[in-house]
């Protein structure tokens, strides 16, 4: 945490805990620090143990390395670890200047000698140690960040990837929307692959809760159900043995909900298995919108063992397109009370903007606009992830390619 006192802004005071044994010692650092153009307020422990009875409330300790229980840059070791937050100087009984190096490079922020120090050089020294701890922090606080925005962006490429699309008569249109807390990175994931045969499958998928081992798992169900497909599995066996990686890769009881969806080489039809998860919206090309049936919804992966998952075939009409998500862009609340927006709903907004958009309008716009109602909708950013991907058939289309 940073310090919350601020030496440079007018009327603060500089909170100075002194750990010194001698009162003499003691005596002439109250008098420098009164004669130090620094404003602090100065607190005293005797010794170590003192010090570390509780919470250190200060900005800046004086810490004396010839203490009754610490010796050396034992003590200096042991105020660090307890207070991390705070900046410490050293002083040193003789002169001494290689301690001095040694406890600096021990992370204190800067040392004094006892018989060199004056009023304005302990007040300097003060300021600045508590402007260089000031610093790190901050540093450090910015690696964490982008650590974990690098990390997340391994992990939403793995749960996001680039799918393998070969029909020019197919778009592909996905988005992403982290939930509220866009620090952490949940389990949602689709893809898509087209087979040497032109037989397409699409899935999407969402590992329940937020955070690196959802995330993680996410991705090793991407990554095999892919490889499955592309080793040319039927539907129902790639989907118990992606059930079996889910099982083996969980670190504790979680379970995940997919939609898989097979598309025929003709585009004329289509096989559809669900797994705990809501069924696509298939929409024509005159604009009709309709939730596929949820009647053969099946349980979700790694609830029930050796579960089965009966598909549903689908009749396609030229120019359709299918829209698969999770459960988030359905969830958020309506008009601030209890009531949520539900799939049906957030089905019926989908459709009224892609009649709303011009024929130049991409489908990931569209996409982007929906989220962005259904946020308006919830008066503020969704709790939980979104993931929405839609699949085209552009054959018969005004404008083929967008």
């Amino acid at each position: 945490m940073v310090p919350r006192a601020d030496p440079a802004a007018p009327g603060s005071r500089l909170r100075v805990l002194l750990i010194e044994d001698d009162d003499g010692d003691a005596l002439i650092v109250e008098e420098l620090l009164a004669d130090a153009a620094v404003p602090a307020t100065l607190a005293r422990a005797r010794t170590l143990a003192e010090a570390l009875k509780g919470p250190v409330v200060a900005d800046c300790i004086l810490l004396d390395l010839q203490l009754p229980d610490a010796m050396g840059l034992t003590g200096l070791t042991r105020l660090r670890q307890h207070a991390p937050g705070t900046a410490v100087v050293v002083l040193t009984g003789q002169n001494d200047e290689t301690t001095g190096v040694a406890a600096v490079a021990a992370g204190a922020q800067d040392y004094l000698g006892k018989n060199q120090v004056d009023g304005p050089l302990l007040g300097k020294a003060l300021r600045y140690a508590w402007e260089r701890k000031r610093t790190e922090q901050v540093e450090h606080q910015l690696l964490q960040q982008q650590l974990l925005a690098s990390e997340n962006s391994r992990l939403e490429r793995g749960l996001l990837p680039t799918p393998l699309l070969a029909d020019p008569h197919l778009e592909l249109a996905s988005k992403y929307r982290p939930g509220r807390n866009g620090s952490l990175l949940g389990g949602d994931f689709y893809d898509a692959v087209e087979l040497t045969d032109g037989t397409v499958h699409l899935m999407i998928g969402d590992v329940c809760g937020h955070g690196p081992d959802e995330a993680a798992l996410g991705v090793a169900l991407r990554i095999a159900w892919r490889a499955l497909v592309l080793a040319g599995l039927p539907m129902a066996g790639v989907l118990a043995t992606v059930e079996r990686v889910l099982v083996h890769e969980r670190i504790r009881p979680l379970f995940a909900t997919l939609c898989a969806v097979v598309v025929a080489p003709d585009r004329r039809s289509a096989r559809m298995s669900l797994a705990g998860h809501p069924p696509p919206l298939l929409i024509s090309r005159d604009g009709i919108g309709r939730l596929l049936p949820g009647d053969k919804l099946g349980v979700p992966l790694g609830v029930v063992p050796d579960a089965r998952w009966d598909p549903l075939d689908v009749d396609l009409e030229p120019g359709w397109s299918l829209v698969l998500y999770t459960d988030g862009i359905f969830e958020g609340r309506v008009g601030g009370g209890a009531e949520r927006l539900g799939h049906e709903e957030m089905a019926r907004l989908l459709v009224a903007l892609l009649r709303e958009a011009g024929p130049d309008t991409g489908h990931g716009v569209v996409l982007d606009r929906l989220i962005t109602r259904v946020e308006e909708l919830n008066a503020g950013p969704l709790d939980d992830d979104v993931a929405l991907t839609m699949l085209t058939h552009l054959q018969g289309r005004e404008g083929a390619v967008r």
